[in-house]
């Protein structure tokens, strides 16, 4: 099996030619070399943050799993932190702080989905995310108006708003907050999707009930919870194609006239990057975050 050194740690990468999206033609290989192009843009949005694992080691079409625990056969350079679960019982988590880390993951063929918060903080979050999802027939283009009504709703209350792709069907709305405990910030974040539904009751819905969201956006204020998770800028998805949750532009999203048009896959990152830099940069700068109002009563 081959063998690399990363920062000074040997990590062993195997069946690098195995191909993991069938319809892209797509290899392990190829994912690792994304995965080590795009180390630094991640790594800071990782940082500090609890680590699950959504696993897919034969492919998307194999069977996948989601783990918040360690794997077996963790290297013991790979920090973990123990924490109290919601359950009372502790366990052990992966927090990923360098790339040497980062390409060890990355060898397991994960998705990588962190919480709101970070180690030092369980349950206090330091940034809000509205989950956008489109039901059938409605596609991400309406997840882009709805995204603008929500921009103008938040910047209302002195919130600075940025996006990103899910690199599956819709979109992350992220907003950096001051440190706030996360059942505020779910409470906080159900109102303004309430209000939505309100105002745009033809286009949303606040509840998951899927026999309320066919043609509808379904805005999943539920993520900010303590004991939720979204995936994490940059990782690749376990998804027909190597899809890759990606930040965006405004303008991209009020310009999308076709789901095509906010679709990215690992191969377009680099370019991306060195065109935007890190568009989500402003969430892991102190200086944007606000203050969350309190939720309406």
């Amino acid at each position: 099996m081959p063998i690399t050194e990363i920062e000074g740690r040997r990590l062993t990468v195997t069946r690098l030619d195995k191909v993991l999206y069938p319809a892209t033609g797509t290899t392990k290989g190829e994912v690792l070399h994304y995965y080590a192009q795009t180390a630094g843009a991640m790594l800071a949005h990782l940082y500090d943050r609890p680590v699950s694992f959504l696993r897919y080691p034969d492919g998307p079409d194999g069977e996948t799993f989601f783990t918040k625990n360690v794997p077996p056969g963790t290297p013991a350079w790979v920090k973990t932190v123990d924490l109290t679960r919601r359950s009372g019982k502790t366990g052990r988590q992966v927090v990923l702080q360098d790339t040497a880390s980062l390409m060890w993951a990355a060898n397991l063929v994960v998705e990588l989905h962190t919480p709101q918060w970070r180690k030092d903080e369980p349950g206090v979050a330091d940034r809000l995310v509205l989950d956008l999802d489109p039901g059938a027939p409605a596609t991400i283009v309406d997840c882009c108006a709805v995204a603008g009504w929500l921009r103008e709703r938040l910047s209302a209350d002195g919130l600075h708003v940025y996006a990103k792709t899910s690199g599956s069907k819709g979109l992350h709305l992220l907003v950096p907050i001051e440190p706030t405990p996360s059942d505020e910030v779910t409470a906080y974040a159900k109102g303004i999707a309430v209000e939505a539904e309100h105002e745009l009751h033809e286009q949303v819905v606040h509840r998951m009930t899927k026999a309320l969201r066919p043609g509808k956006v379904f805005i999943d204020f539920s993520q900010n919870s303590a004991a939720k998770t979204t995936a994490t800028p940059y990782t690749v998805r376990a998804r027909a194609e190597p899809t890759v949750s990606t930040p965006v532009t405004w303008d991209e999203i009020d310009g999308c006239a076709d789901p095509a048009d906010l679709h990215f896959l690992i191969g377009d990152i680099a370019e991306r990057r060195e065109r935007y830099g890190d568009l989500l940069g402003p969430l892991i700068n102190l200086n944007r975050a606000k203050r969350l109002p309190r939720a309406k009563r």
